[in-house]
């Protein structure tokens, strides 16, 4: 069957431009920082976002790991939201490798707000807690349903940071979708991180990767601790070159993808008004909840898969995510089979 793919922005497949870019990639051993198209991809990173350099790492999860063992010391806290893609879904490295006390803190928007965060920091002079180091900012935040942290918060976030000897982490594994919704570039977002993790292997296209960067000195720890967890790569110009092409203009798909995200949001709660509120889709994740269809949450993702339609499942909640392959007849097919599994529950 030829299935319709909503489940992630993950399953884009590279451009014709990615693939004849890997064709003719200029490599060396990136280990030994002598791979030039890795050099260029990590310069070009650092560029967009703000930052004096860059890493670049096989996945966001070893970003954000790498991230967590250059700024933490063992026994040392990071503050998470409590739904956070690290904190849940990175296979608890932030704990189990990086030796990290996790502080979670819950937003149901999944924007942390600065006054909860203020309550929890904890600093110097006690010596039976655990001093706060790292605050973790997600934006987009994935589970929450694609949403962004305004710039004004990421500015209070990052100054209560400053005044109480706190850095500030962003995963932003899909930065550029909240820069374009903020109507910003990412690097206007990463002015209020210390450091920053943006993935070109989602909504960007690429096969491979992740881009880590920050300042130089925190980049000169940061490449010690990606040799340590295995991230040493030899010639990985040859993904790189896609990441190139994917960064010539990252923001020009979010903007494509935003908008199909749109319709299809439109589109369910035209279904059923229970099942999404549209004015709450922010960038490229439309989170459908069945709630008011309880009988159906078992078989959802299941009767949706019959009908040639893929999505992520999670209780209640299925996860629609759009991306390159996500044109209008794909949002109509998945429409058309929502329609029909509600019709027969």
């Amino acid at each position: 069957m030829d299935y319709v793919d909503f489940r992630s922005d993950t399953v884009t497949r590279p451009t014709q431009a990615m693939m004849a870019a890997i064709a003719a990639a200029e490599v060396g051993d990136a280990a030994r920082g002598d791979d030039p198209t890795v050099n260029e991809l990590e310069r070009r990173a650092a560029e967009l976002v703000g930052k004096q350099a860059a890493v670049f790492v096989p996945s966001g999860t070893m970003g954000n790991l790498v991230a967590v063992l250059s700024h933490v010391s063992p026994g040392e806290e990071i503050i998470l939201e409590s739904a956070a893609h690290m904190y849940n879904s990175e296979g608890g490295a932030v704990s189990g490798l990086a030796g990290a006390v996790v502080r979670p803190v819950t937003a149901p928007s999944g924007v942390l707000d600065p006054d909860d965060i203020a309550a929890v920091i904890k600093g110097e002079g006690k010596d039976n807690v655990a001093r706060t180091r790292l605050i973790c900012v997600e934006n987009t935040h994935n589970a929450a349903g694609g949403t962004v942290t305004p710039l004004a918060t990421m500015g209070r976030l990052h100054g209560l940071a400053a005044g109480a000897g706190v850095v500030i982490h962003l995963d932003g594994a899909r930065l550029f979708n909240a820069a374009v919704h903020l109507d910003s570039s990412a690097a206007d977002i990463c002015r209020h991180a210390d450091t920053v993790m943006f993935c070109v292997s989602k909504g960007l296209g690429a096969p491979v990767g992740s881009l880590l960067a920050g300042d130089d000195a925190f980049i000169l720890r940061a490449r010690r601790k990606v040799r340590m967890v295995g991230g040493g790569m030899r010639q990985a110009g040859i993904v790189a070159a896609a990441g190139l092409v994917a960064l010539g203009d990252p923001y020009a798909q979010a903007r494509s993808d935003h908008c199909t995200a749109g319709v299809l949001a439109a589109g369910l709660a035209a279904i059923d008004a229970s099942l999404v509120v549209p004015q709450n889709v922010q960038t490229n994740i439309v989170n459908c909840r069945l709630d008011a269809f309880p009988e159906l949450v078992p078989h959802f993702a299941v009767r949706l898969k019959e009908r040639g339609v893929l999505v992520l499942q999670s209780g209640s909640v299925a996860r629609f995510v759009t991306h390159r392959h996500i044109d209008e007849g794909a949002v109509e097919r998945g429409l058309a089979a929502v329609a029909d599994t509600l019709q027969r529950t």
